[in-house]
């Protein structure tokens, strides 16, 4: 039998204390009814004997100590699924807030998951085609890799989470066909303003991409506490399509820096000890509890492939968040301010940006025999182009040599022809591996040390042909 208290005894930013409580657990959900007849949610952050604090959901604003009604519901946080999902939109607590009817629940899960066990875990291997050149092209999405984007302040990085979305898909490269698998995506936004809300779901809606998409969205006015649900209620999405209904699902996140800030926030109002810059020192273990949801399972034909993406305050990548998120994943695409003033865009810098699993998704079988070797000549010219340029500032271009002369030119146009791509331009891999050629054309023969000759021959010329 559920009981009901009228003890709360203090009240600290979005926390109240309940004392004289008993068989109270922690991560239950809690009812909080105040005195106007409202209900609000909260869950159980600690307990300590018959003291129970709870985290509430929606703030502490109006509640009154004498007369607030407290019901522990002997539950933890769940979201309802079933295969209806797709196509909705809900809240960061997973509420539908399309005007479509409730979820037809075919089960409900408890949205803290747990991680993946390591020796559960099938290697991430296939790869993931993302249209963009930049990506695909030189730091490949592998199936059940965790790839984050770290970009900055008022860089395009919702546009490039959009155009992800929009075109990410799975192809089973079998004998002579293509085949393209079951694929779906999970859009987790925490903390974005009401224009950047309705810039995905007008976009999603617009290009039919939200029929295989499952949106949450956590507003910046919504309160801090349901930012810190909506990346594992996005995650138990995820977990169904993939593992229940072997699917192919990216999950998008962003932005988790403002998770992070509501992490701050929350450790701040429990008057935690601070780690560096303020956020909790158990931030890292937090993080890791969202990325390492993602991945492949042993004899499960789905996957969770994620792209978290935050914005490093002051583009410093020694953050804590850019820093503890590097830690965790698999690598990093890196957006430039420099190439965002250039007009470049996506603002993508190939230089930093890396991904630790694209050996394992590239090649014959899998891309195409040449990927590797023309990622990796494309990368050397562009960074021999860039010395070049930064040479020349120094010394003048007329200290450079002929072929550091190539290289500097190469440099530009490998900006404009490879990184630059339109927000709904969609590229083959053939298309980008065949750019790629066009571009290593511009150097002398004797300089391409990274491609085979026989690669040469077969793609270099079938390029001049067309």
């Amino acid at each position: 039998m559920q009981r009901e208290y009228l003890t709360v005894s203090s009240i600290a930013g979005p926390l109240i204390i309940v004392e004289d409580t008993a068989g109270v657990k922690y991560d239950e959900i809690a009812e909080i009814t105040l005195v106007s007849g409202e209900v609000r949610r909260g869950r159980v952050l600690e307990v300590d004997g018959g003291k129970v604090l709870v985290q509430l959901f929606e703030g502490t604003t109006g509640l009154n100590l004498a007369q607030s009604r407290v019901r522990f519901l002997e539950r933890r946080v769940e979201l309802p699924v079933s295969i209806d999902i797709l196509g909705r939109i809900f809240d960061g607590l997973g509420r539908p807030i399309d005007g479509g009817p409730a979820i037809l629940a075919e089960s409900r899960e408890d949205i803290n998951g747990s991680p993946i066990n390591p020796d559960a875990r099938n290697y991430p291997s296939e790869f993931i085609q993302t249209g963009i050149c930049a990506i695909d092209g030189m730091n490949t999405l592998v199936r059940g890799q965790k790839l984050p984007i770290f970009s900055g302040s008022g860089l395009p990085h919702n546009e490039l989470a959009a155009q992800i979305a929009r075109q990410a898909k799975v192809i089973s490269r079998g004998k002579g066909t293509d085949i393209e698998e079951k694929f779906a995506v999970v859009f987790g936004a925490m903390g974005i303003t009401f224009e950047e809300a309705n810039f995905f779901i007008t976009d999603f809606k617009k290009t039919g991409a939200i029929e295989r998409a499952v949106l949450f969205i956590n507003l910046a006015d919504d309160p801090a506490i349901e930012r810190l649900a909506t990346p594992r209620v996005a995650l138990t999405a995820a977990e169904y399509l993939a593992f229940r209904r072997d699917m192919h699902v990216v999950v998008i996140l962003s932005d988790m820096t403002n998770y992070c800030d509501a992490l701050r926030e929350v450790s701040a109002a429990r008057k935690e000890v601070p780690g560096r810059r303020g956020y909790p020192g158990y931030m890292y273990t937090d993080l890791a509890t969202i990325y390492e949801r993602a991945g492949r399972i042993k004899d499960k034909k789905g996957s969770i492939t994620l792209i978290p993406i935050l914005t490093m305050p002051e583009d410093d990548k020694t953050h804590p968040i850019p820093d503890l998120t590097g830690y965790i994943t698999e690598g990093q695409i890196i957006l430039s301010r420099e190439l965002h003033k250039k007009g470049i865009s996506p603002p993508i810098d190939v230089l930093p940006s890396l991904s630790r699993l694209k050996e394992k998704g590239i090649g014959e079988g899998k891309t195409r025999e040449d990927h590797g070797n023309v990622t990796s000549q494309l990368f050397a010219a562009y960074a021999r182009g860039k010395e070049a340029k930064e040479l020349a500032i120094i010394l003048g271009e007329a200290a450079l040599s002929e072929t550091d002369k190539k290289f500097s030119q190469f440099a530009d146009e490998y900006e404009k022809k490879f990184v630059t791509q339109g927000e709904y331009e969609e590229r083959s891999l053939e298309k980008t591996l065949d750019i790629g050629w066009e571009l290593l054309k511009m150097l002398p023969r004797e300089e391409l040390k990274r491609v085979k000759e026989e690669e040469i021959q077969k793609y270099m010329e079938r390029v001049e042909r067309k």
